[in-house]
């Protein structure tokens, strides 16, 4: 029962990201309303992590099953998608190492300011 209701509160706060989503008219997916709802009540303490640790857990645990349907779809597009296929690489492998690149450099400032030496 535990497991349950800590579903309903995900469940929850994934339906009010999808009410804001159609007051609020900006062009952000309403899972990412969700998700700032769900932030915003741990960081507030009205939700608290062991409310929903282990629906969590399960949810992060069959995360990569929930990819299976967008690579049928792919698979299913090749048509579509192999002309296309060697733009596409290209611009994943630039954004790849920028996404890197940033990502380091973000990190080596953050240790920098906290006084974390490189070893």
């Amino acid at each position: 029962m535990k497991f349950l209701r800590q579903f309903m509160v995900i469940l929850l706060l994934s339906f009010l990201g999808e009410v804001l989503k159609m007051f609020v008219p900006l062009p952000i997916p309403a899972s990412v309303y969700g998700l700032v709802l769900m932030l915003v009540c741990l960081m507030t303490g009205i939700l608290k992590t062991s409310q929903i640790k282990e629906a969590a857990y399960f949810l992060i645990e069959i995360m990569p099953v929930m990819f299976i349907p967008a690579a049928a779809g792919l698979i299913d597009s090749w048509n579509v998608l192999r002309p296309l296929i060697v733009p596409i690489m290209i611009i994943t492998i630039v954004i790849t190492i920028f996404v890197m690149v940033v990502t380091g450099r973000v990190a080596q400032k953050i240790a920098q300011k906290r006084g974390i030496k490189n070893e």
